[in-house]
């Protein structure tokens, strides 16, 4: 067929550019895995309770990869056969933290969080009304200076429990986290006779953990809601019988109904009666679908004032949304360019600046015989700025609020690399069927030729396009079976690349297809190119039929069919929200033949077209834009252009609802066949990208900034961890600033 019929025959497991995809680290000693377990870790929301969790994993024997997602806060572990979950949870709790299966209710685990974060709240509370009441006797000394060391000394006990803890466990694996140069620091303050300080840095520093622990809560809040979507139970037909069953216990097949107003439990097609489904948690459309018997539903959208009965096509772990939130949760493990950066930065950062508090104690008296006390307290502030913690924590809930506001919009974004990528998009490949256009052709003409009659036309090209699933060819079988054609059985049917298709029927050698393959099969003419001219000329695609010639018959034409394709209604509203959204050049890759796209293109305002394509040929072509362009996107169906979408640097696939490869073959899934959602989704990348460069470079100017008034003597510890807190907070609060519409 023309049109993009020659993708058909491409394996997308055999495609060029998939080694730009994530992998996962090699790890040439590691075990033989045999099996994965991830864990729910209660009350984990700081980037050095990661690092805990690795050290605690990572000695066991047979444990392998392990992959500690702050966000979800979950632990996904392989490991071989011998590794229990148990001892996977028992390792965790060494590390001072609560793991549990994550089959286990959420409800045990919530209330677990709850009456930590009661018992933290608590402490910080009381720290601070000591550290207060130690401040005060300084200032006003209303009493002898032990008392303000009894107020000081019970702030340090009522926020430090939270801390020494987890840093003796850190010491243990010799490592340098937050929890380490905050004991160190209060320690120091405390022997130095800054009693007041130690107090305010240990209740400070506790107070930013638990307020990090609210925000980190808030974004995973916004991820969990997603699993909210879907209800709990069905209303199952089971012979006379409705029963409420839970939806994991509901069989492919069976019945449910939906009333009124109700939630949609699980993927299905309408088998009786007739509503409007708001399907806006799946595809971000707010609009009402209607839908009557044979329709498909998806779980998690909502019935509107009808009631429907529908038969179940997957089962509750395989819905579209239960892709969906899997794919969100997956992503998050999949770190941006910037947050690989953090992290080395981080590692090299800490413990630089640990060495370099040592030569301030040092070198202060010893080199310019300053005094011991007013040194050690300069050392002692540097401890505290070299926490990272607003560093670290600066990009992943930046990442995971922009995947969180996409997936609600119907967007589904892989990762935070993809995220990252197509907000940095300068050029953009597009397919003509199904992209700009609807992907439901209808036949428009039967032009008979050398005599033939339509219905002999209609016959043949029906007998051959009733083995393939391209859009065309369905077109065409459908308006022979309007048009009420009976057509034969043919047999020994070959999809030809870039071409069409042939077959025999009865005993004779037949093809459909484009211009091409009229030329190659030696029974194209000069009438025949003007005509196909003509109608190209009309942004018509053509689809020749003919004999093919073969032993003692002579080839020759039985007639054109000319085929259109509906653009969108929005496709033109859709590329200029794409230039307005920053990409600079926008090309149209098609196998429909030149004048056809020249025709599309020039309605739709895109910026350049290629027709007659081979599929190596739009490879070719978005090679070249990333030659120019560096950063370029390339629009398809998810299956017929996979290898043009695997060579751009993103990958974007149309129309994801209830097509399963659509999402799982692109970086980027748009869940409603609307391409103006890629300009959103380049605008929120862009707008995220933004706001991970000014939260990094917020957090470098803060440290860069205290780090010269420590070795200057112009800040405090108290100051110093202020400072700290307050960064962490405000990254945190800018980056949430994405999950707002």
């Amino acid at each position: 067929m023309s049109e993009d019929c020659k993708d058909c025959g491409n394996n997308p497991a055999e495609q060029p550019g998939e080694s730009r995809k994530p992998e996962s680290p090699a790890s040439g000693s590691a075990p033989e895995v045999s099996g994965q377990t991830t864990l729910r870790v209660a009350g984990m929301d700081c980037p050095d309770e990661i690092a805990a969790i690795e050290r605690a994993l990572k000695p066991l024997a047979g444990v392998g990869e392990v992959k500690v997602n702050l966000m979800a806060g979950t632990a996904t572990i392989a490991h071989d056969q011998h590794v229990t979950p148990e001892q996977l949870i028992k390792a965790i709790g060494m590390a001072g933290l609560k793991a549990s299966p994550m089959t286990e209710a959420h409800g045990v685990e919530d209330e677990h969080d709850h009456s930590t974060s009661c018992i933290r709240l608590v402490s910080v509370i009381i720290s601070g009304v000591f550290t207060g009441v130690s401040l005060l006797l300084q200032w006003q000394n209303l009493v002898a200076p032990y008392g303000k060391v009894a107020a000081a000394l019970i702030a340090i006990l009522a926020s430090g429990w939270l801390i020494l803890p987890k840093a003796i466990r850190a010491l243990r694996h010799f490592s340098l986290d937050m929890n380490v140069l905050m004991t160190v620091a209060v320690t120091g303050a405390a022997c130095i006779g800054e009693w007041t300080e130690a107090a305010a840095v240990v209740f400070l520093f506790a107070l930013s953990e638990l307020l990090e622990g609210f925000s980190v809560g808030r974004a995973r809040r916004a991820i969990q809601s997603l699993l909210e979507l879907t209800p709990e139970t069905a209303l199952v037909k089971r012979g006379d019988q409705i029963q409420e069953l839970r939806v994991e216990e509901v069989k492919v097949d069976e019945i449910f109904i939906v009333k009124s107003g109700a939630r949609v439990p699980l993927d299905g097609v309408v088998t009786s009666g007739e509503s409007a489904i708001n399907q806006a948690p799946i595809t971000g459309e707010s609009m009402p679908v209607e839908k009557k018997p044979g329709d498909t539903v998806f779980a998690g959208t909502i019935n509107g004032e009808g009631s429907l009965e529908v038969k179940v096509t997957k089962a509750s772990t395989d819905t579209t949304l239960a892709k969906i939130i899997k794919l969100v949760g997956d992503a998050q493990g999949q770190k941006a360019p910037s947050q690989r950066f953090v992290d080395r930065f981080a590692k090299i950062y800490t413990p630089v600046v640990f060495v370099a508090a040592i030569l301030v104690l040092l070198s202060g008296p010893l080199l310019f015989n300053g005094a011991w006390l007013e040194w050690t307290y300069r050392a002692l502030v540097l401890l505290v700025i070299a926490c990272p913690c607003a560093l670290v924590i600066a990009t992943p809930v930046s990442i995971v609020s922009g995947l969180t506001a996409m997936a609600r919009r119907g967007v589904l974004i892989k990762g935070g690399v993809f995220l990252e990528e197509i907000g940095k998009l300068k050029a953009l490949a597009v397919d003509k069927t199904g992209t700009i256009t609807e992907g439901k052709p209808r036949v428009q003409q039967v032009i008979p030729w050398n005599g033939k009659s339509q219905e002999e036309i209609l016959r043949v090209a029906a007998a051959i396009d009733t083995h393939s699933e391209h859009p065309l060819a369905q077109a065409v079988v459908k308006y022979a079976e309007e048009k009420k054609i009976q057509f034969p059985r043919s047999e020994n049917y070959q999809s030809k690349t870039g071409r069409g298709a042939e077959a025999q029927i009865d005993g004779h050698l037949y093809f459909v297809g484009n211009h091409r393959f009229a030329h190659e099969s030696a029974v194209c003419s000069d009438e025949l190119e003007k005509k196909l001219a003509e109608l190209e000329a009309q942004a018509m695609s053509v689809v020749i039929v003919g004999h093919k010639p073969h032993q003692d018959c002579k080839g020759e034409v039985l007639g054109i069919l000319a085929v259109a394709d509906t653009i969108r209604p929005n496709a033109v509203e859709a590329i200029k929200a794409l230039h307005a959204a920053g990409v600079e050049k926008v090309v149209m890759l098609s196998g429909d033949n030149q004048r056809t796209v020249d025709a599309i293109s020039k309605q739709v305002g895109i910026d350049e077209a290629k027709g007659d394509l081979l599929p190596d040929q739009k490879i070719e072509r978005v090679r070249e834009l990333l030659a120019q362009h560096k950063h370029v996107g390339m629009i398809g169906d998810g299956v017929n252009d996979a290898p043009a979408m695997a060579a751009a640097s993103i990958g974007i696939a149309m129309g994801g609802v209830g097509t399963d490869t659509a999402i799982e073959t692109a970086d980027i899934a748009l869940m409603q066949d609307d391409l103006s959602k890629v300009a959103e989704a380049i605008q929120l990348g862009r707008r995220t990208v933004r706001i991970i460069q000014g939260n990094i470079a917020f957090a470098l100017i803060v440290k860069a900034v205290f780090l010269v008034l420590a070795l200057s003597g112009h800040t405090s510890l108290w100051l110093a961890i202020l400072a700290d807190t307050g960064a962490t907070l405000v990254v945190i609060a800018n980056a949430l600033r994405l999950l707002k519409r």
